[in-house]
């Protein structure tokens, strides 16, 4: 889930990630599709899934399928996008809010993590379209995911340095430890079940691990300066 070393820098986030024809209103049908699918792999916390039981559970023809999205990974592709799109949006909402970098890279740790607890499916979904899916797939789910969100980072981190805020780091190895410490508490559920617990992944697992990932990043990335500002707007939350 992470772009080469040598990506060239991107310029600023625009405020639509996905062509029109992604964001435009859906065909009633295809969007039901796209409902079964999403509703059968979060009640099986699996991404495996027949288009037979997706067109059942839809109650539309299974031909429809092939009509509306050409294949199953057609459709899969059509739902990581419906769902990325949302999270496009937020990122635009968060980079243009009067606030701090440090301020708006808090809220994109704890976006991260609050987009995967949201729709439980879309860490293991990204990983199957991009490792198990066609060639065409996989520069897809970059196109309209992986690499605006990355863009997103970059821009974020350089606003952070010229602002003061932030130390100079490599924007790749920053986006891949980030991404892939807020993927892996997801996609990697049973394995952390060793640690969570039999209830795995509660809202207060949710909240700790926000708190846990803000803490470890910021820690890292803050200059002397702005992490002692932090450290100052911390414990007057703490006490408030």
């Amino acid at each position: 889930m992470s772009p080469t070393l040598t990506a060239k820098k991107p310029r600023r986030l625009p405020s639509k990630q996905v062509p029109e024809k992604e964001t435009a209103p859906m065909n009633a049908t295809a969007a039901k599709l796209l409902v079964a699918a999403g509703d059968l792999m979060i009640e099986r916390n699996s991404t495996e899934v027949s288009l037979s039981e997706i067109a059942q559970k839809s109650g539309v023809n299974a031909a429809l399928v092939k009509y509306h999205f050409g294949n199953k990974d057609g459709l899969l592709l059509a739902l990581l996008a419906r769902d990325a799109a949302a999270e496009m949006t937020n990122l635009a909402f968060v980079l243009d809010q009067p606030i701090s970098p440090t301020e708006k890279m808090r809220r994109h740790i704890a976006g991260i993590i609050n987009a995967y607890y949201r729709v439980p499916y879309l860490s293991r979904l990204i990983h199957l379209l991009l490792h198990q899916g066609s060639e065409a797939t996989s520069k897809e789910v970059h196109r309209f995911f992986i690499d605006p969100l990355f863009g997103f980072v970059r821009k974020l981190l350089d606003d952070g340095v010229a602002a003061g805020e932030f130390r100079k780091v490599d924007p790749s190895l920053f986006y891949i430890s980030l991404n892939g410490a807020c993927d892996n508490l997801f996609y990697g559920r049973q394995m952390n079940a060793r640690f969570l617990g039999p209830t795995g992944i509660t809202d207060e697992v949710r909240r700790q691990y926000i708190k846990h990932m803000t803490t470890l990043f910021l820690g890292g990335l803050l200059t002397d300066r702005a992490a002692m500002s932090f450290d100052t707007e911390k414990s007057s939350v703490t006490k408030a």
